[in-house]
């Protein structure tokens, strides 16, 4: 086997690992922050793919730029779900607030899922982004339309970063996920906060979905694949660490691309996983957990 195509195996798990981590980091926002687990995660990209589609099919906008109108929308749907559902999950107190949340998201999961087939049919949908060519560096092949993947999905998190880090709203954020209790007292609308950070989590969600309807296409079922897919990140993270997810989805990536190089195929999703386990048994707190 050649280096060129260890490095061509390399480079394209790092592209599918930067959807891993966009994906995990909207995952563990809200589980850092609400302290509920949305294991819908995975529908709200799915139906970001589908708004996507729908641009790129009646309106002819490119996926890319689509991501302008993508991620507003999913930011919106996310705010009524948070008004709707979980703004009476958070409510709870301990395991019971995981317990129910973990009901209430799954059976909007089955919803989602459901009123997209009846509205969609189940056919799976793609997109044909603008972005064509593809660089040639030693022999290894990066295609144009993977590359702007990879800087959109650094763009997201980067902003999301200088958000959390530097705005009145992102510190409130922030400090909601350390201690609740104390922000209130600090005089921050915790409720408003738990509204926002649902949104965003939504929209993140929506920014993965647009990618991987470029990359795969969209179809109703795909919502399960990614929401284990972010949660794999996210523990391998640490559940304590946001921006920590990202790395961590670009090293599965490329795990799971060199263990496809070297053991099959077949192997690459199981690699994933018995990396998962080993972490919870040897390293509960994840790479990044405090």
């Amino acid at each position: 086997m050649s280096y060129e195509t260890i490095f061509q195996n390399l480079v394209f798990g790092l592209f599918v690992g930067s959807i891993y981590g966009v994906a995990a980091v909207g995952l563990a926002l809200v589980f850092g922050v609400l302290k509920v687990l949305n294991v819908a995660h995975g529908e709200l990209l799915m139906i970001g793919g589908y708004v996507t589609f729908w641009l790129f099919r009646l309106l002819d906008i490119d996926p890319f730029l689509s991501l302008l109108i993508t991620g507003p929308v999913l930011f919106l749907f996310g705010v009524v779900l948070d008004r709707a559902l979980f703004r009476h999950v958070v409510r709870l107190a301990g395991e019971t607030k995981i317990k129910n949340s973990l009901l209430v998201s799954f059976g909007l999961t089955l919803i989602l899922q459901n009123a997209v087939i009846q509205l969609f049919t189940a056919d799976e949908r793609g997109v044909q982004a603008g972005t064509s060519g593809a660089l040639n560096i030693a022999g290894v092949i990066l295609p144009y339309t993977r590359l702007v993947i990879l800087v959109v999905a650094l763009v997201a998190i980067l902003a999301l970063h200088l958000f959390l880090q530097y705005t009145y709203t992102g510190k409130a954020i922030r400090a909601t996920a350390e201690d609740w209790e104390a922000a209130a007292l600090a005089g921050i609308n915790i409720q408003r906060i738990y509204l926002l950070t649902f949104g965003l989590g939504a929209a993140l969600a929506g920014v993965a979905g647009t990618l991987v309807t470029v990359i795969y296409g969209v179809a109703p079922g795909i919502g399960l694949a990614w929401t284990l897919r972010a949660l794999v990140v996210i523990v391998l993270a640490g559940t304590g660490s946001i921006l920590g997810a990202f790395p961590v989805g670009l090293l599965l990536g490329a795990v799971e691309a060199l263990s496809g190089t070297f053991i099959g195929p077949a192997y690459r999703e199981l690699v994933g996983l018995v990396i998962f386990l080993l972490t919870l048994l040897l390293r509960p707190k994840g790479l990044f957990g405090r």
